[in-house]
């Protein structure tokens, strides 16, 4: 399916395959993609004009703000980087730090695209690769090596000397197209790049990152690239020897000019935690004076402005950040009004009743009762939960949740964790491979005694 032809309908059915619940984010989100495709298809002088909304989301943890946004990405096929507001407050912070995130944005974006064209070359590698590690088995008969005058007195000779190494090659050929040779071992040429990028630099406290990754990448430029040998097996030198030529097929310069293309037109910066860099009640005073900073140092970025990364200049302005805190201690409007405004889309997230965590453990493709099947299957061992079982799991998540500290769906991992647990060590000493494992209600209320009732749950917050 093209992502970049779903529409806001379709976008939301994919979410619902992942996440349960929480449809207005859900809605909001399918809207801001889908908006990025009507810009793209608007008349060119109207595309720099139309900004994308940013979103703000607004819930306790562990009730899926994370997760939309990275199925989001995932589904867009978009570089996407997550990062924590409150990184920025720590001691020894810098205004030049929050750039970081669109640093990372770009080399996100310059892994995916380069890992796209090396699948497009890769069959195109795989025959070089091939060819490389057949010379080294059976290397091929040098015409050089037979003299005319010995070719005029021995008749067919060379001619049959090069047939038979041919012959040969080709049989070596058909068996490591087999697999028959993986573990014969062969001697290998790789080239290899200077020492540039571990170069330190006396005195290098103040330069920044970006101009500090920029002298090193220089220098190992400079450097010669000196070839050395390895000798390995056949299947360890196709993997090496297949990175290499993949490598040596693309076009760099091409691939960063369209990583960020791609990180400038569709990428996704997802701010967690931002409530933590809110100034809170106590303006003023204290550590808030270097939270308000660094909310200043954020508002251009998401405004709109020109960061330099080691792969060139990248424009944020059409990047869309979606920021997302749980706002216990702080409110909304406590951050600043200009960073207030950069995020036009406020999103409040419920938080997850007894019934989603039933729905959280039946739905979802990636649901964790299908891990733990996928786990014990991996052994032979078959694991079965009752509908009755999982009501039970979800009513004890919800009551741990309710009784000590609300950590959302995460809960629902303890819970599962500490029933399985015993299940999980005595496979196979003691469980063996064909055996049913059926997950009733007895079985869950057993395990789980006295769990919720509030005694020693301290365990068992994670």
């Amino acid at each position: 399916m093209d992502s970049s032809h779903l529409t806001p309908q379709q976008i939301v059915a994919e979410l619902n395959k992942y996440i349960v619940g929480q449809d207005d984010a859900k809605r909001n989100v399918a809207i801001a993609l889908r908006n990025r495709w009507r810009r793209m298809n608007a008349t060119s002088e109207m595309q720099a004009e139309i900004v994308p909304n940013n979103i703000l989301m607004i819930g306790a943890t562990g009730v899926g703000k994370t997760e939309i946004a990275r199925r989001l990405a995932r589904l867009a096929d978009a570089p996407f980087v997550k990062v924590e507001a409150s990184k920025f407050t720590e001691v020894g912070y810098v205004g030049r730090d929050v750039e970081s995130m669109v640093r990372d944005l770009a080399e996100q974006a310059v892994n995916m695209v380069k890992a796209r064209k090396k699948e497009e070359v890769k069959e195109k590698a795989a025959q070089t690769v091939e060819e490389i590690i057949l010379d080294a088995l059976i290397p091929p008969l040098k015409s050089s090596v037979v003299h005319p005058v010995e070719s005029a007195e021995s008749g067919e000779m060379p001619s049959s000397d090069a047939e038979l190494n041919e012959r040969t090659r080709n049989h070596f050929r058909e068996k490591i197209r087999r697999g028959e040779l993986e573990d014969r071992k062969i001697e290998i040429q790789l080239r290899q790049g200077g020492s540039g990028g571990n170069v330190g630099m006396i005195g290098a406290g103040m330069i920044d990152e970006v101009s500090m990754m920029n002298i090193q990448d220089m220098i190992s430029g400079m450097m010669p690239k000196k070839p050395r040998k390895r000798k390995v097996t056949i299947a360890e030198a196709r993997k090496l020897l297949l990175e290499e030529e993949a490598a040596r097929l693309i076009d760099m310069d091409e691939v960063k000019e369209e990583a960020l293309r791609k990180a400038e037109q569709t990428g996704i910066i997802f701010i967690d935690e931002i409530d933590k860099i809110a100034s809170g009640n106590a303006k003023g005073s204290g550590p808030d004076v270097s939270r308000e900073g660094v909310q200043r140092d954020l508002l251009p970025i998401v405004e709109g402005s020109t960061v330099n990364t080691k792969h060139g200049v990248l424009k944020t302005d059409h990047v869309l950040f979606i920021a997302a805190g749980a706002f216990h201690v702080s409110k909304p409007s406590d951050l600043i009004p200009e960073l207030q405004g950069r995020f036009p889309i406020r999103v409040e997230l419920s938080s997850l009743t007894k019934e989603d965590f039933v729905r959280i453990l039946r739905e979802p493709r990636n649901a964790l009762t299908r891990q733990y099947e996928a786990m014990f299957a991996a052994e032979g061992v078959t694991l079965r939960f009752t509908g009755e079982a999982l009501e039970a799991i979800a009513q004890t998540a919800f009551d741990i949740n309710a009784e000590v500290e609300n950590i959302g769906a995460r809960r629902l991992q303890t819970v599962l964790s500490r029933l399985l647990n015993e299940h999980l060590f005595d496979v196979p000493d003691k469980i063996m491979p064909g055996a049913v494992i059926e997950v009733t209600r007895e079985l869950v209320n057993d395990r789980m005694k006295g769990l919720s009732k509030n005694r020693d749950l301290s365990e068992y917050i994670l």
